[in-house]
This record gives C-alpha cells, structure tokens and sequence, in this order.
C-alpha cells in the first residue's frame, strides 16, 4: 500500500475517523440518492469501517505513550551489555535467531529463515548520529547479503544520515518503534 494513500492515511488516523467518514457516507446516500439506490452505494463505505476496524485493533494492541516513554527512559539509563541483551530478547520473542558480532561496523546479526539483518546499535546514545556510521553498516550489510538496521534512541538522526538511509535501505530504529521493540523483551510488553 502506498504510504501516502487514503487507506494508509486512515490506518494512521485515530479510529473513529474511518467510522465517521463511512457514517457520511451512508448519510449522503441516504440523503441524496433514490430509496431503491442508496443501500447499494451506501455499501460503498463498507472498505472504510473495515480500515476503521483495524486501525482500532492496532490502536488498541498499542502501548500507551506512558509505556513507550518508560521503555525509552529506562533504555537510556542502560550500560551497553544490558541494552544489547535487551534487543536480543526483543528479537528472540519474535522468533529471530541474534548473534553477537565483534565486528567495528555492526553489533548484532538477526536471521530468520534465510533473511538476515545486521543491526548496529552501539551508538544508540549518541548525541548526533552522522551519516558515516550509516555508510560502514550499508557497506558491511552489502558484503554479507544482508539488511541494515540502524538504532538511535537518543540524540538527532542528521538529515544526511536519513537522507541516506532512505536511499539505501538502511532502517532508523528509533522512537515509537524502538519501544515497541523493547517491550517485548519486558515480562509485562
């Protein structure tokens, strides 16, 4: 689906958005059109409460901004070694296989199947995140036919270095998305 489209934009929209548009739209045809035609054209806002549907599903599954905030923090206060073993976690909960890497570019390997990731997540506290660690990484994930997975938590992501990870490939793991995953490394996410 493509990101900017009216069903993307409704799936990212509070939930009773969607009910409200399809409740117009049967109100409309209900006004407007013959008794004998407006059932059928009002079953045109069928697809929109179906999204509706969904977004509330997602919207309720969520974590609430308290949670993602506290995951975030709590992430912050961390030392290396218990932050990686937290992402480890996360991505063992959903089935993925991590092992560590030594190597200067990236910081973990996650496979599953035959689709691996390399995740560099060692400056996840930087204050600035430049494009040249994002480089090293693309470049180390092209070498071992892989994806890249960039983790910032704190700090800003230059506009270079998303610029570049937007051309590339390379996925900025942070904020909302970062706590999700986080979460479920905890017994409660």
């Amino acid at each position: 689906m493509a990101p900017n489209s009216g069903f993307a934009i409704l799936l990212r929209s509070p939930w009773w958005v969607s009910f409200a548009i399809a409740a117009a739209i049967v109100l409309v045809c209900g006004a407007l059109l013959p008794r004998d035609i407006a059932p059928f054209a009002a079953m045109g806002a069928l697809p929109i409460a179906v999204i509706g549907c969904i977004a509330a599903w997602r919207q309720w599954r969520a974590p609430s901004a308290a949670r993602v905030q506290g995951a975030l923090q709590a992430a912050a206060a961390m030392p290396w070694k218990d932050f990686a073993n937290t992402l480890e976690r996360a991505w063992r909960t959903e089935g993925h296989e991590v092992q560590r890497l030594a190597g200067l570019h990236a910081d973990l390997r996650i496979t599953q199947g035959d689709r691996a990731v390399l995740v560099a997540a060692r400056r996840w506290k930087a204050a600035t995140h430049g494009v040249e660690p994002l480089r090293e990484l693309h470049a180390e994930a092209q070498r071992q036919g892989a994806q890249a997975v960039y983790v910032a938590l704190t700090g800003t992501v230059s506009e270079t270095a998303r610029s570049f990870a937007r051309e590339h490939g390379v996925v900025l793991l942070e904020g909302d998305a970062l706590a999700a995953l986080l979460l479920k490394a905890t017994p409660a996410g």
